[in-house]
């Protein structure tokens, strides 16, 4: 198939919303790094340099929409549903060409052959769907059964849009695409897969995946800055501990102005915005919130999309409380949330020699600095 190959009016769904429980791993495998590139990027580019669609459509979870739309601004992202026919329908809705490919991202490594099959059937059928031959014996329900009429059934899948799209108004959850046009009496065209184009689904299938390459090693730093003025009659709390006999921080949450930095210099690591953009002030789930279980929300969003913590250094610039006493315990604390040992988590504190606010006595400044890198699957 020559690259960027023109195809009339044809669309391309990537499903990537699913939850990746069966994976095992602590980053969710649509966020495996190769390279720099991202799993369900690395599988979408895959196809849109051999074809050039019309649309390019990719599913995402709520909690991870906003971060993949920071990768391309040539895709058009959906939020998913709780099942993949309702992430297809939700998807669906933005297609507006004759015919739609639908793949998952987890099916990484589909070669030149197999989709030129599926093109080529195109018009034959309501579906062109890719399968694979069993060579072993087969037996269900205790029988053995005839394995020359068994089929296991890949992706990607051609179908006509309107067809697909009313074979999968029904209730009945389908597993994939021709299950459901089948049901309605469409018509389905076999073409032969590629058992290179095997779908991601357990950890140990990585090792089957031929096409994939090991995560860069790179570096990647973020800064974070953050002030408060003080607040009489509100306990204060700092770097996760609550610091006695001295007032509060004026904040939406319960101020904690060390973790609002150090998140921000996590989230500027991994390209993720900043804390407003996650915790807005005009929430009232947040009001008053205790930080920690802010840093917890972003420490697993940080590893769900596949990066580790090296270290983290926090300078506290206050002319009071005076925090001596108080640094090694904010250490442990926060090396405890963050999952890393203390030894990683290095809290310097300052005064700015009675100069401005903080040297007035007004409030507290704070700026955090993290390392972090790519989990590397390999290990």
């Amino acid at each position: 198939m020559k690259k960027g190959q023109k195809l009339p009016d044809l669309s391309l769904i990537m499903l990537g919303a699913g939850n990746s429980t069966r994976f095992e791993h602590s980053v969710k495998k649509q966020w495996l790094r190769f390279g720099h590139t991202p799993l369900w990027l690395y599988a979408t580019k895959n196809l849109t340099n051999k074809l050039n669609f019309k649309q390019i459509i990719v599913t995402g979870s709520d909690k991870e929409i906003g971060y993949m739309k920071r990768f391309s601004d040539d895709i058009t992202f959906v939020k998913g549903g709780t099942s993949r026919q309702k992430s297809l329908q939700n998807a669906l809705k933005q297609v507006n060409s004759a015919y739609v490919l639908v793949s998952d991202v987890a099916r990484v490594c589909i070669d030149d052959e197999m989709l030129q099959r599926i093109i080529e059937k195109k018009d034959i059928g309501d579906i062109v769907v890719p399968f694979l031959d069993v060579s072993d014996t087969v037996v269900y329900e205790d029988n053995t059964i005839d394995r020359s009429k068994v089929k296991l059934i890949q992706t990607p899948q051609l179908s006509k849009t309107n067809i697909l799209k009313k074979a999968l108004k029904s209730d009945i959850q389908y597993t994939d695409d021709s299950s459901a046009i089948k049901a309605m009496g469409g018509i389905v065209t076999y073409v032969k897969g590629d058992k290179k184009a095997k779908k991601l689904t357990f950890l140990e299938d990585l090792h089957e995946l031929a096409c994939i390459k090991k995560p860069s090693t790179d570096i990647f730093i973020g800064n974070g800055f953050d002030v408060h003025e003080f607040e009489e009659d509100k306990p204060m709390m700092l770097g996760g501990i609550k610091i006695q006999d001295s007032p509060g921080f004026k904040a939406h949450s319960d101020g904690d102005v060390a973790i609002h930095a150090l998140i921000d210099s996590l989230l500027g690591a991994i390209g993720a915005g900043d804390i407003g953009e996650l915790f807005p002030d005009s929430d009232e789930i947040f009001k008053n919130i205790d930080s920690k279980v802010l840093l917890d929300k972003v420490y697993r969003f940080v590893t769900n999309v596949g990066y580790k913590i090296i270290n983290c250094d926090i300078t506290i610039m206050a002319e009071t409380p005076k925090l001596k006493d108080f640094k090694k315990q904010m250490s442990y604390t926060l090396a405890k949330a963050l999952h890393v040992e203390p030894i990683f988590i290095n809290i310097k504190a300052t005064t700015t020699e009675k100069l401005g606010f903080i040297g007035r006595s007004e409030g507290v400044a704070v700026s955090a600095t993290s390392s972090l890198k790519y989990i590397d699957w390999t290990k």
